[in-house]
């Protein structure tokens, strides 16, 4: 048996150090996101814009983020909950979806900094390569893609986000190679990308589920079945999502609950004659069920 060297000296253990917090946790590479935010020093007040893409169970959050000295500053968010006021109130974290999120995040965002009649984007989503060019006095809106840990893969959602931003007007730096069906021999297939865009995917995979196993199709599909809709609706509703995103991309609150009645959970203060009354009555039962048991 041969014994291992210990090679962790007394040396190693003084000039140990702990990774920050963030990245014991999981949540931000710090490797990453220096390149993501380090600008030229003599561009003063000028940072760098991050469109920042997370994935939860059951939301997508999409925002322009510009980093400072004080901490990150949101300029602009989006969020895959706020999709059923635009007609798609099921699966609000597939390809599709992501694609809206993005496409709804950057027409807020042109809106707000006054360019979305400058760059009004890819208007048809048809899946092909796109890139905001010049045109006027003013730039595009330029933001880096940020995934935070999340793998970058072919055919990952982060990319429907990026995809929907970019036909949105935006102008973030990307290829085609991170899109579904690209291969080193065949390339980019911009029809592919085009069913995942307006959910024709999910429409072919109800019409399988329902003709092989139609009891399996109503469970899985069950809030589907109960809103009535059925696979040859689904491309129509993100066609005009698409559409109506385009015509109003603006944030509404919602309006807040009127309470009419607090409600009361601690209990409430009882005078002294009651608490003895509570004693008495006490004695009381316990004395007639110990007369009930002779």
């Amino acid at each position: 048996m041969v014994l291992k060297k210990n090679i962790k000296t007394k040396a190693y253990h003084k000039r140990y150090q702990v990774k920050w917090r963030r990245r014991r946790e999981g949540k931000t590479d710090y490797y990453a996101r220096k390149r993501l935010i380090s600008q030229d020093k003599r561009k003063y007040n000028s940072p760098k814009y991050r469109m920042v893409v997370r994935f939860t169970n059951r939301d997508i959050v999409c925002q322009i983020v510009a980093a400072k000295l004080v901490g990150d500053e949101v300029l602009c968010a989006a969020y895959a909950h706020e999709l059923p006021r635009y007609g798609i109130k099921m699966g609000l974290t597939n390809y599709a979806a992501a694609y809206a999120v993005g496409l709804l995040l950057a027409r807020r965002m042109l809106t707000k900094i006054g360019l979305a009649d400058t760059y009004k984007g890819k208007e048809e989503a048809d899946g092909e390569m796109y890139e905001v060019e010049e045109e006027g006095d003013r730039r595009p809106f330029r933001a880096l893609l940020d995934v935070g840990l999340s793998s970058t893969t072919t055919g990952k959602k982060v990319f429907a986000v990026m995809k929907g931003a970019v036909d949105g007007g935006l102008d973030v730096p990307h290829n085609e190679k991170r899109f579904p069906a690209y291969t080193k021999d065949e390339g980019f297939s911009a029809e592919e990308l085009k069913k995942r865009i307006i959910g024709t995917h999910v429409a072919e995979f109800m019409e399988e589920l329902e003709e092989e196993d139609p009891d399996k199709f109503k469970v899985q599909f069950s809030r589907y079945v109960a809103a009535g809709i059925k696979s040859e609706d689904v491309e129509d509703i993100y066609t005009n999502a698409h559409e109506a995103i385009r015509e109003d991309p603006t944030f509404t609150k919602k309006a807040k609950a009127q309470v009419t009645e607090h409600k009361k959970w601690n209990k409430s203060k009882i005078s002294q004659e009651q608490r003895k009354q509570n004693v008495r009555d006490k004695i009381k039962a316990a004395m007639e069920a110990a007369d009930d048991d002779e």
